[in-house]
């Protein structure tokens, strides 16, 4: 299989959005009906790269021709959604830990193994919901061998420990700065499957907006809604795969370094441009 992961490192907070809600939040981030996981829409991925994609000859042959054109032939590269991986959450101690969960990681190492990487570490499940998994040693997210998430108690899980899953997605996630590699194996935090559903709720960003009156300098009736965001530092992931279309003769690891290379920018995806909502770092591994 063509394929490689691709890694989505917000560094602001992140809209992907759904268009409007039907509870209290106005606009919500788009998740999956049946996990409640977010994700950013594979569609929308496309979009931004192939924008910023400024070669129109390497436009049309690896995202596909516009749309007036779209029966010629499809696009090289398969875009799949961008999959919640690392959650940032509020700590007592160290500030914040990157969360995951044991389904999470088999979901993620399911996808390593289909891009033909076997490095990825053994899996394990957590039964006990009080129990978090920690790199070995590791004092950020830890005080008094207590682990404080937003408003849960947990305790370290003393069987098992994080280290080879801080390696593994230190390395593909921030693959040239060994600084933040050591960054993520200090807050690495793996919490029951439970406990992350419980965050995934309540620890995403919800922002007030407002539309003012030019004249009165009021908020206008109807103007105030309630936006739902993934916080800065949430990383997601996800497949990009080719294949070889007959109507050019690029191979599909030439149509997947087309794409890496797109990937040197800092980049904006979803909702909230003008208030500087959704720049992100990508990788490709």
């Amino acid at each position: 299989m063509n394929a490689k992961l691709m890694f989505v490192h917000a560094l602001t907070p992140l809209h992907p959005g759904t268009g409007r809600g039907i509870g209290v939040i106005d606009l919500p981030v788009s998740r999956e009906t049946a996990t409640g996981i977010p994700y950013l829409p594979g569609s929308s991925f496309k979009g931004v790269l192939r924008d910023h994609c400024a070669d129109d000859a390497v436009r049309e042959i690896v995202f596909g021709p516009d749309t007036v054109n779209a029966s010629k032939h499809a696009g090289a590269v398969q875009f799949s959604d961008q999959r919640l991986l690392l959650m940032p959450v509020r700590s007592l101690a160290g500030t914040f830990a990157w969360v995951t969960s044991p389904f999470v990681l088999r979901r993620f190492a399911r996808e390593h193994a289909s891009v033909g990487l076997d490095d990825c570490p053994s899996l394990f499940d957590i039964t006990d919901e009080q129990d978090a998994i920690v790199t070995t040693g590791t004092k950020v997210v830890m005080r008094n061998n207590r682990i404080v998430l937003e408003d849960l108690e947990l305790q370290k899980n003393r069987q098992k420990n994080a280290d080879a899953w801080a390696d593994v997605l230190g390395n593909l996630i921030f693959p040239a700065d060994t600084e933040w590699q050591t960054f993520l194996q200090g807050r690495l935090c793996i919490v029951h499957d439970d406990i992350l559903n419980f965050l995934l709720e309540t620890a995403t960003e919800l922002i007030a907006r407002i539309k003012m009156n030019d004249d009165s300098k009021t908020v206008q009736d109807g103007g105030l809604w309630y936006e739902e965001a993934l916080p800065a530092e949430t990383v997601l992931s996800g497949i990009i795969a080719a294949q070889q279309i007959k109507a050019h003769t690029l191979k599909p690891a030439e149509a997947l370094q087309k794409v890496a290379e797109l990937t040197t920018d800092t980049l904006q995806f979803g909702g909230g441009a003008t208030v500087g909502r959704g720049l992100c770092r990508l990788t490709v591994s």
